[in-house]
């Protein structure tokens, strides 16, 4: 094969992250023979099944498609396993890309594609190996993110690299900003690294040893906001977790969303509200205070404090619960 020579290609990807290097694929004249990803699942309002991002990609390219529950062909899921084995043999591909796939790939899957399987993880490993690394970046603070392009093996994010590409994070990053950034530098660097396995110059380095931290999956009652953290913890959470599923904060009688924080300079008790006005709420934490400067009410639409304040109480002296409510 040449560098100029479309790979045959199977893709496994399910949210927005993936479909943008699914169409990158496509947009760059590979021929995409299978497309695994999650089954339909509900959502919005309705909880009405809705097709994965990478699904509709699909089907808008007419492109052979698999949704197995599960990849353990001894597992609960083995029909399903057995179905995605035979469509990943009749795909007959050079290669299987995976990006926020959602499912562990079992060795039978490894050992399908004649030239491996190549997977987009958007860190810079062996940093944020796992689930959510952009999440688990913003929240720590770090300085830089990126995205590395990695032969996948048994392990968890533990595969070789072929390709890292780093961004700065600014003091506003949130996980959407850089999800959109990390899903196009992705499917930027993937066409790269496939045109150097089709040429046969591709060669992955192993990930030092040093430097290896897990990015988990995030927890419901990590979203709720613990007064007794720093300020500067708490202001990263809330870009952490925008613009889903959101960080969430409660008084007496009412929960609600916090779509925009900033650092304040007061102190208090941690969950006593020093301020409340158009500038937001400010709420004294653990270290420092943090304002509140975009809120949403259950079932609401997020608005700025001054339009949020007036219709719900808030009030200096008052004292927040942190942390998540007992039934959580």
């Amino acid at each position: 094969m040449t560098a100029a020579q479309p790979l045959r290609v199977a893709f496994a990807g399910t949210p927005e992250f993936a479909a943008v290097a699914l169409r990158a694929l496509l947009a760059r004249g590979h021929r995409v023979a299978l497309v695994l990803t999650q089954p339909d699942r509900p959502a919005g309002r309705g909880m009405r099944l809705q097709p994965s991002a990478v699904k509709q990609v699909a089907a808008g390219h007419g492109l052979t498609l698999a949704q197995p529950r599960g990849l353990r062909l001894d597992g609960r899921w083995g029909d399903d396993a057995a179905a995605a084995r035979d469509a990943l043999d009749a795909a007959d591909a050079d290669v299987l890309v995976v990006v926020a796939y959602g499912l562990l790939l079992p060795a039978w899957v490894l050992e399908r594609p004649r030239l491996g399987c190549i997977n987009v993880h958007a860190s810079l490993l062996p940093r944020w190996r796992g689930a959510a690394p952009i999440q688990r970046a913003i929240a720590a603070g770090d300085a830089q993110s990126g995205v590395s392009i990695m032969q996948m093996d048994s392990g968890l994010d533990t595969g070789p690299v072929y390709r890292m590409a780093e961004v700065e994070l600014s003091a506003e990053e949130t996980a959407g900003t850089l999800h959109d950034r990390l899903a196009a530098l992705g499917a930027e660097l993937l066409l790269q690294v496939l045109d150097d396995v089709a040429a046969g110059v591709a060669e992955p380095t192993a990930q030092p040893n040093d430097g290896i931290c897990y990015a988990t999956k995030l927890d419901k009652r990590e979203t709720w906001l613990d007064w007794s953290e720093p300020a500067a913890q708490l202001e990263r959470r809330v870009r952490a977790l925008l613009p889903q599923p959101a960080a969430h904060a409660r008084a007496e009688g009412l929960q609600f969303k916090v779509h925009g924080a900033r650092l304040g300079s007061g102190s208090g008790a941690p969950g006593t509200v020093l301020s409340a006005d158009a500038r937001g709420v400010e709420i004294a934490c653990g270290d420092g205070s943090l304002w509140l400067t975009r809120l949403q009410r259950p079932g609401g639409r997020a608005l700025d404090a001054a339009e949020f304040l007036r219709s719900t109480e808030l009030v200096p002296g008052q004292r927040l619960p942190g942390g998540a409510p007992e039934s959580h």
